[in-house]
């Protein structure tokens, strides 16, 4: 059954780290709550683990209020950053340790807890490392131990706090994608902590964006890069070139790129437009898309190649994305001119009183043939 987190606040002195904070975790969902540090992503995560209690709002699962109950009646297992694994104790007792620590009446009989760590250990794929300690494991090692622990309280919720922080980018990869497996085949429900976005945006079903202790969107990573809700949105998932919109003769302008159809019918004079690097159409003149740009660097990055450009009509530095095999195609080498445009764009109007974003307003710009 779905779990409803309704309008949840937490406040620590003058900070509000969770600000009406609302959203459903669906039964074997991969949700990822992303954002950047001091967003209320780890404080919600505290609340679901009994660690720590809302001021205000409240949860419920299967009917019940999920909040009432101990932390150890929760069903969740929880893995931090750091492992917290015990250091005195081998890995086999690490994982066995929450079954041990049982009362009585619910504690597995000594047997069926060996034969259950031995499956997690096999599953985790350190059925050979059962009987060394913490200090003789590799960093991504000692992370599967933390989660075979997790799993062998057999939770209904499984809890993720930023497990991957700690280990350099190659073991990153692989240890998500094994976690992302592993989710599947025991059709956990699983909320992930990161401010990773690329972590976020492979391994999620659904993304929650939080903000300052709110949510700023939750949707598919496709919906979440391809259609934000807002310009922190915008701004915090992948690269995105911010351009100025200022009324020009009736339209909306940025230098030479002028929106044929004002999406705001005349009721702002002045926005904000958002272009991803891979958005921008580039082209040797003469070619007449928008401006014309000089391309400064060319950064390599496998298949792809960023181009750094500079728009002297903009006074602007510009970000695009070709394929790497374009580069010898299109000659492009640092000092060339180039004409850059859009392909698509997202549009935000900005208050004539404050020059704030609207994000009700938001809207999305592609040229009329698509091209």
């Amino acid at each position: 059954m779905t779990m409803e987190l309704s309008r949840l606040s937490r406040r620590f002195t003058d900070f509000a780290a969770l600000d009406d904070v609302s959203l459903s975790i669906a039964p074997g969902e991969f949700l990822a709550l992303l954002g950047p540090s001091g967003s209320g992503k780890t404080t919600l995560l505290r609340i679901l683990a009994g660690l720590d209690y809302p001021d205000s709002g409240g949860v419920q699962k299967d009917g019940r209020d999920f909040l009432a109950a101990q932390a150890r009646e929760r069903h969740v297992g929880l893995v931090f950053q750091h492992y917290a694994l015990f250091r005195h104790l081998t890995v086999r007792e690490n994982i066995a340790f929450g079954l041990r620590i049982r009362p009585r009446r619910t504690r597995p009989s000594r047997a069926e807890i060996g034969d259950r760590v031995t499956r997690l250990l096999k599953r985790v794929q350190l059925d050979d490392h059962g009987d060394r300690y913490p200090s003789q494991l590799s960093g991504g090692q000692r992370q599967r131990v933390a989660l075979a622990r997790a799993l062998a309280v057999e939770p209904d919720l499984l809890l993720l706090d930023e497990p991957f922080g700690a280990l350099d980018a190659q073991v990153r990869v692989t240890l998500r994608r094994w976690l992302r497996e592993l989710h599947d085949e025991l059709r956990l429900t699983t909320v992930f902590v990161t401010h990773d976005q690329e972590e976020a945006l492979e391994l999620a079903d659904r993304i929650a964006v939080m903000n300052q202790g709110r949510i700023e969107q939750v949707g598919s990573p496709e919906e979440i890069y391809q259609q934000p809700a807002t310009p922190f949105v915008c701004e915090f998932i992948g690269k995105v070139n911010r351009l100025t919109l200022s009324e020009n003769s009736g339209s909306l302008a940025a230098g030479e790129w002028i929106l044929p159809d004002d999406p705001w019918d005349g009721r702002y004079r002045q926005g904000i437009a958002y272009v991803r690097p891979d958005q921008l159409r580039v082209a040797v003149p003469p070619p007449q898309p928008a401006w014309t740009a000089r391309l400064r660097h060319v950064y390599l990055a496998g298949s792809v190649a960023h181009l750094d450009l500079h728009v002297a009509s903009l006074d602007q530095a510009l970000e695009a994305d070709v394929a790497s095999e374009d580069l010898a195609r299109l000659g492009l080498q640092p000092g060339a001119e180039l004409r850059v445009a859009p392909r698509s764009a997202v549009l935000f109007p900005l208050a004539d009183d404050t020059g704030q974003p609207i994000a009700r307003d938001r809207s999305t710009w592609r040229p009329p043939d698509n091209s």
